[in-house]
């Protein structure tokens, strides 16, 4: 991206996106599932515990597969900016799962999922393309934030 922002529906970098959100998600859902099923964990906590072990697995798949040609910021400074977008999407995931549960009672798995896309698609999505991986300029040229 030649020095510009990423255009927020470059429909490539969302499938990539997707792809490693997809691949973390089986990470994010087998926790979650075991920590239901297994550890008698309510589905909002277990959630918010399950989204930050999908969210390690999502930074290592997008850092290095799916926003590697567009970016050119440090592994510590994006590690933070993921930290913060990670916690966010993992409250969102919860409070959301939270609301829908209290509203009816679908299977929470089939409730996460449908959370999960959509707060991948409206939240996710933006932020690792213009916060965590964003191109940035120092002096005029790339940097390396």
């Amino acid at each position: 991206m030649s020095g510009q922002q990423a255009r927020l529906f470059d429909l490539r970098l969302l499938g990539r996106h997707q792809l490693a959100a997809a691949l973390a998600t089986a990470v994010d859902f087998t926790t979650m599932v075991a920590l239901v099923e297994l550890a008698g964990a309510p589905p909002p906590f277990a959630t918010l515990a399950s989204a930050m072990g999908g969210g390690l697995a999502n930074f290592a798949i997008s850092r290095l597969w799916a926003f590697r040609a567009r970016h050119r910021g440090s592994m510590p400074a994006q590690a933070t900016r993921y930290a913060i977008a990670c916690a966010g999407g993992a409250v969102l995931n919860a409070g959301l799962l939270a609301i829908v549960l209290a509203l009816g009672s679908p299977p929470y798995v089939l409730a996460r999922a449908v959370v999960s896309v959509l707060v991948s698609v409206a939240y996710t999505y933006p932020m690792h393309t213009r916060f965590v991986f964003r191109a940035v300029r120092v002096g005029g040229a790339r940097g390396s934030t």
